[in-house]
């Protein structure tokens, strides 16, 4: 085959699977799937496409089933969230119904029950985190000042760099910090107390805080480190408000709990044993840990399977 027949050929394959992506939009407008949601599945089976294109598959309306797993166990190894690998699953079985209805296919492949990722048993919803490139998005924000403070930079370092509660965010003093040992003591439920170590960048933002911003508040006497226009210790509402505000400019929402699973589950993704999670967070018990988090060790547990 000549090279004017290989790009003829990419050509038509390019040429196929537009035509098929735009009659799988066409569909789902027909059957009154809100604009949104239409966005969010066409923009999933393009991604899936890539995927599979990449991998060499020219017949793009030829789902296999290989291809869907395959695709899901990628985004696990990649450290998609929970909530995230399961919208893009959703996407791909509404493209799954309309490949079968217009004869594309006659095959179900995607099969919400058995590939949906499923919580812990005894977990009430299932744990919302963000992912590295949210993670990176997140970070550039908040360090360029004509977005945010300094002090609220600091917040959201601290948020996802110890895990902190939000609760315990705002009762940090500034004797509970030892800049000798970079460890910061939080006091937690029930009054249980337990050691954070702090990495060097966030030591850093904590003494620039208190050498700059901090030095300018009527609060600057204040034992809290961190410190409100109008008292002495922040407010929870406080925080809940400025990741809203954040959320507006990453484009993706962000909540406090969210920043304390992520820190969690990118410890584990990371190799860390559930028990010093478990200490990290301040869990209760490693049950609890595990309840939450135990998810995150599915690729390990793929891993191991395939060494059989």
């Amino acid at each position: 085959m000549g090279k004017d027949s290989i790009f003829l050929e990419e050509e038509e394959i390019v040429g196929v699977r537009q035509t098929i992506e735009k009659e799988f939009e066409e569909y789902l407008i027909h059957n009154g799937i809100a604009p949104k949601t239409i966005e969010n599945y066409t923009t999933d089976v393009r991604l899936f496409n890539d995927f599979i294109q990449e991998r060499g598959v020219k017949d793009i309306a030829s789902l296999k089933r290989f291809y869907t797993t395959n695709y899901k166990q990628w985004m696990q190894e990649q450290g998609y969230a929970i909530a995230t690998i399961n919208k893009k699953l959703n996407s791909l079985r509404a493209y799954n119904m309309f490949l079968m209805e217009k004869e594309y296919l006659n095959e179900q492949v995607v099969f919400l029950g058995k590939d949906r990722i499923k919580i812990a048993t005894g977990s009430q919803k299932e744990v919302d985190v963000l992912d590295d490139e949210q993670v990176n998005r997140l970070l550039f924000f908040v360090q360029d000042r004509s977005n945010i403070s300094q002090r609220n930079e600091l917040i959201v370092m601290l948020l996802l760099y110890t895990g902190v509660r939000v609760s315990e965010l705002c009762q940090i003093r500034i004797d509970d910090i030892d800049f000798l040992t970079a460890e910061l003591a939080i006091y937690g439920k029930g009054g249980k107390h337990r050691e954070v170590p702090l990495r060097h960048d966030l030591i850093e933002k904590i003494r620039d805080y208190q050498k700059g911003e901090r030095m300018q508040s009527k609060f600057v006497d204040s034992p809290y480190l961190l410190v409100s226009q109008r008292n002495e210790k922040l407010a929870r509402d406080s925080i809940n408000t400025l990741l809203e505000q954040i959320a507006q400019g990453v484009g993706f929402k962000i909540f406090p709990h969210q920043l304390r699973h992520t820190f969690c589950t990118r410890l584990i993704r990371k190799g860390v044993d559930l028990t010093t999670v478990s200490r990290l967070a301040g869990h209760q018990s490693i049950m609890t840990t595990s309840k939450f988090y135990i998810s995150s060790s599915r690729k390990e547990k793929m891993e191991a399977v395939n060494l059989l």
